[in-house]
C-alpha cells in the first residue's frame, strides 16, 4: 500500500472531528489538535449544529490556514459526516499531500495528546488502520458511568465475536487510516452511524486483508455538552451487526478460501 508513514509532527496527516453542538469544546480541542500535530491539518464537519459550532469553525478556519469546516444542512449523522470528509479528501488533497487520514471525536474525550502514540504506531508497526484503544493494556476509560462503560463493553464483545475480528476496541472512534487503504474501503457506500459506522470500518479493514493495530488511549468522559449516544444508535448497531454476521458465514461457507483473514 502506497502513503509511506505519517511524519512525527503530523505533516501529510488530515485531521477529521465531525461535530453537533460542541460551540465550547472546539477551541480548545483544534488547538490542542495543532498543539501535538503542528503539521497537520483539520477538518471540522458541522452536522448542522444548532447551537452555532460551525460558525465558530469558521472563525477558527479563518485564524488558521491549517483548518478547513464542511457543513451539513440539515442534520446527516456521524457516518455521513466522515464519508463525506473522506470524499472531500480524495478530491481536494492529493496522496503526495495527504497520506493519512485521523478520525476523532469533538467532545474531547479523546485526547489530542495521544495522537502522536498513533503516529508511532503506524511508523514501528506497518499498519494499515492503527485504532486508540481503551481495552488493550495500558488503555482506560475515565469518568464514564458504570451503564456507558457496560454498554460499550457489551458492544465491543458481541461485534468481535459476531465477527470473527482480532480487534479490542473495535466500537472506538479514535483512529488513524493509510488514506489508500481508506479510499478502498469505502469504494462500497456506507450507510450506517455511530457504534456501527465504527464497527462496518473496522470489518471492512480486517477482511481486506489489511494491517490493524491497536495502541492504548485513556478516554475521558465528556465534560461539556450531551452525548450523542441514543437507543436508535444502539438498535441500528444490533440489528446491521448481526446481518453482516450472517452475510459473513454464509460466504464464507460458499468460498472458504477466497474469504478466509
Amino acid at each position: 500500500m502506497s502513503g509511506g508513514t505519517p511524519a512525527a509532527d503530523g505533516s501529510g496527516v488530515l485531521v477529521v472531528v465531525p461535530t453537533y453542538d460542541e460551540r465550547d469544546n472546539l477551541p480548545p480541542l483544534v488547538a490542542r489538535i495543532l498543539a501535538s500535530l503542528p503539521g497537520a491539518r483539520l477538518l471540522v464537519v458541522d452536522d448542522g449544529s444548532p447551537d452555532g459550532t460551525g460558525e465558530v469553525a469558521e472563525e477558527l478556519a479563518d485564524r488558521d490556514p491549517r483548518v478547513a469546516v464542511l457543513h451539513h444542512r440539515p442534520k446527516r449523522g456521524l457516518g455521513a459526516a466522515y464519508v463525506d470528509a473522506f470524499a472531500h479528501v480524495v478530491k481536494t488533497h492529493g496522496a503526495g499531500e495527504v497520506g493519512w487520514v485521523v478520525q476523532m471525536d469533538a467532545d474531547g474525550s479523546h485526547a489530542p495528546e495521544d495522537l502522536p502514540a498513533l503516529l508511532a504506531g503506524a511508523r514501528t508497526g506497518g499498519a494499515d488502520l492503527v485504532l486508540g484503544s481503551r481495552y488493550v493494556p495500558g488503555g482506560r476509560v475515565v469518568d464514564w458511568p458504570w451503564h456507558r462503560n457496560a454498554l460499550s463493553r457489551a458492544a465491543n464483545l458481541y461485534s468481535r465475536l459476531a465477527l470473527r475480528l482480532p480487534i479490542r476496541d473495535v466500537t472506538g472512534g479514535f483512529r488513524l487510516f493509510r488514506r489508500a487503504v481508506l479510499e478502498e474501503i469505502t469504494r462500497t457506500p456506507v450507510s450506517s452511524q455511530g457504534y456501527c459506522f465504527q464497527v462496518d470500518l473496522a470489518f471492512r479493514v480486517h477482511r481486506g486483508g489489511f494491517v490493524v493495530r491497536e495502541v492504548p488511549i485513556t478516554f475521558t468522559e465528556r465534560t461539556a455538552g450531551a452525548s450523542k449516544m441514543s437507543g436508535a444508535v444502539v438498535r441500528e448497531a444490533l440489528w446491521r451487526i448481526t446481518a453482516w454476521a450472517v452475510r459473513d458465514r454464509l460466504r464464507t461457507r460458499r468460498d472458504p478460501v477466497t474469504l478466509r483473514g
